[in-house]
């Protein structure tokens, strides 16, 4: 039997978060079997950048590595106007520690750049200066590209990190990282949602 945590992804919320970034992401994980738990600060309702109400499923400090299959971050102007989110940062820590992935997009690299999360991991975000402004040190591992899954070592989770204009892009890394879709039809995905390429329906479809 599979365990709850291989299939329960974790996606962070938070007043201001940006919705439109995790949209593909889960609604395309909430598909093909996991299930996808709201975590705030606490269990108080939040309010995302489009307007949008969320009660969280659970608080923070219930969260526990072990029973999650990744955690993901998303933008929020919480992420560049002090420290209130920075206990999300923190949870990203533990995480990775512990061996379970994280990915995040848009202002929660900034965020992650902040705890040193990535100064010796491979990653990307809205644009190098934007990450350069946090005073970390890992400018030297920054990579443009739309979307990066750097691999850990020593037992570490993997991290996923994309900039706030490629949605498309950090579902598929998650895709990949989960093994939602096989090569094939991951690439299907991929041209359909992002290159509009009608002719990969039918790969996705399996026909």
């Amino acid at each position: 039997m599979t365990s709850s945590s291989a299939t329960t992804v974790h996606l962070a919320v938070y007043d201001t978060f940006a919705d439109w970034e995790t949209g593909y992401t889960t609604a395309h994980l909430t598909q093909n079997g996991y299930t996808v738990r709201t975590v705030g600060l606490s269990r108080e309702p939040v309010t995302t950048m489009g307007g949008l109400r969320i009660q969280p499923d659970l608080a923070l400090d219930e969260l526990r590595p072990q029973d999650s299959a990744l955690l993901i971050l998303t933008g929020a102007a919480g992420w560049d106007t002090g420290e209130a989110l920075s206990p999300f940062a923190r949870a990203a820590r533990s995480f990775l520690d512990a061996g379970v992935p994280v990915a995040a997009i848009c202002g929660a690299t900034a965020g992650l750049a902040r705890e040193g999360l990535l100064d010796d991991r491979a990653h990307t975000s809205a644009v190098s200066f934007y990450l350069a402004a946090t005073g970390y040190a890992g400018g030297e591992r920054y990579v443009e590209v739309d979307a990066v899954t750097d691999a850990g070592t020593d037992g570490a989770g993997r991290l996923i990190t994309a900039g706030p204009t490629e949605p498309v892009a950090f579902a598929r890394e998650v895709f990949a990282l989960l093994g939602v879709y096989d090569e094939k039809k991951l690439d299907a995905w991929y041209r359909l949602f992002h290159d509009s390429d009608a002719s990969a329906y039918e790969v996705l479809q399996g026909e």
